[in-house]
């Protein structure tokens, strides 16, 4: 019995793996994004974080009415800052999100209200949907706390009273992040691509090997032939299987040249992704695509068309793409049945791998029942469907 099987799943497999290497055009689109996705993300990533701080050390602020504040504009060039005004149509310019930088204002009773012990109201104008410029408003923030600091400062000197006073226990902020989990503030979403690479390239596959076929005409010959279904359903199983994983290798390898091209300094020291790295990657990889390879093929087996097969599988794309959503909503809020969910659970752990932290025989373990249930379950499906297309 398991002569007959193997050689049916090698005659199967090789001819699958044939089939999808004639389609060049297909391949092309499948491989081409994958060996590109790493450095294009990584190169945008790395020029956001490069912009960032190519201003923060421009040092530089836009102010309306600083001429009202000469004791601010002392204390913000005293802190090396260089004031600029700020455009006449700056509120129209921060919702277009034309101007990438906060605007401070200040009030035109700045200094009498200052001196009279009053404390004048100045505002940083921002819009909380221009991302860039909402991320300048915690440096204004500082310096005008700073400014107030200084000035209370100076004020209790003048009296005799020490500043201690003002704060009586020193705060200290100590940060038990490493480098590494550090970086995934931004790199987050390179394990979502990771599963989607996987996805589309076991998707193409499971399509072409099922519904493709069928609507070819050349699927019943196939299971006319002595050969064992089980045999014809694994072969079919394993090069879809194959697909994914082949765009899973591509995608995972070119994020190690993609750190050539980073533009940021600071990015590259905290992003350490090597061999060690984008092998557990893969590794994590394998239940995902075995389960997805079923599951895609036991929808597909069940239609006529190439079409249908590709509505009816948009529910798996749909599910897969949004389970990492869950980890970006909820960031360390991860619950033990997250390991469960298919998508998610390969999310979690590949974030453990950016950070840097061990994976445990525990957290690896559901994934792999879970892929191994959704392996058997597909296959069974798509064998029933293949004895039921024989019997008609």
């Amino acid at each position: 019995m398991n002569g007959p099987f193997l050689k049916a799943f090698r005659t199967v497999f090789a001819k699958e793996i044939v089939d999808a290497l004639r389609d060049r055009r297909t391949l092309l689109r499948l491989l081409v994004p994958a060996v590109l996705m790493g450095p294009l993300l990584l190169m945008l990533m790395s020029g956001l974080t490069a912009s960032l701080q190519e201003r923060a050390e421009q040092r530089e602020l836009l102010v309306v009415g600083i001429e009202h504040a000469p004791t601010l504009r002392n204390y913000l060039e005293r802190q090396t800052y260089t004031i600029k005004a700020a455009p006449t149509d700056y509120e129209a310019r921060l919702r277009a999100s034309t101007l990438t930088d906060p605007v401070m204002v200040v009030p035109a009773d700045f200094e009498t209200l200052l001196a009279g012990g009053e404390a004048p109201r100045v505002e940083i104008v921002t819009d909380s949907a221009n991302q860039r410029a909402e991320a300048g408003v915690g440096t204004i923030n500082r310096l005008l706390q700073g400014f107030s600091s200084e000035r209370t400062t100076l004020a209790l000197a003048m009296r005799g009273i020490g500043a201690r006073q003002l704060q009586p226990i020193d705060v200290q902020e100590r940060d038990l992040a490493s480098l590494q989990a550090r970086s995934t503030r931004l790199t987050q979403i390179l394990p979502m691509f990771i599963m989607m690479a996987v996805l589309y390239g076991a998707l193409t596959a499971a399509l072409d090997s099922t519904a493709g076929e069928r609507e070819r005409g050349s699927l019943e010959p196939l299971l006319v032939n002595p050969a064992p279904h089980a045999a014809i359903v694994a072969g079919k199983w394993a090069a879809v299987m194959m697909a994914g994983l082949t765009v899973a290798v591509l995608s995972n390898l070119s994020f190690l040249p993609g750190q050539w091209l980073m533009r940021s300094d600071a990015l590259a020291a905290m992003f350490q992704f090597g061999w060690s790295e984008a092998l557990r990657f893969l590794l994590l990889q394998i239940p995902l695509a075995a389960g997805l390879a079923a599951v895609l093929m036991a929808l597909a087996i069940r239609t006529k068309t190439f079409k249908e097969a590709q509505a009816s599988t948009t529910l798996v794309v749909t599910a897969i793409s949004l389970a990492p959503v869950v980890a970006i909503i909820h960031p360390g809020g991860e619950a033990s049945w997250h390991l469960w969910v298919p998508g998610l659970g390969q999310n979690l752990l590949m974030m453990q791998v950016l950070k840097g932290e061990p994976l445990t025989f525990a957290k690896v373990m559901p994934t792999v029942v879970v892929g191994a249930a959704l392996t058997v379950a597909g296959l069974a499906l798509v064998a029933r469907s293949m004895r039921a297309a024989v019997a008609r």
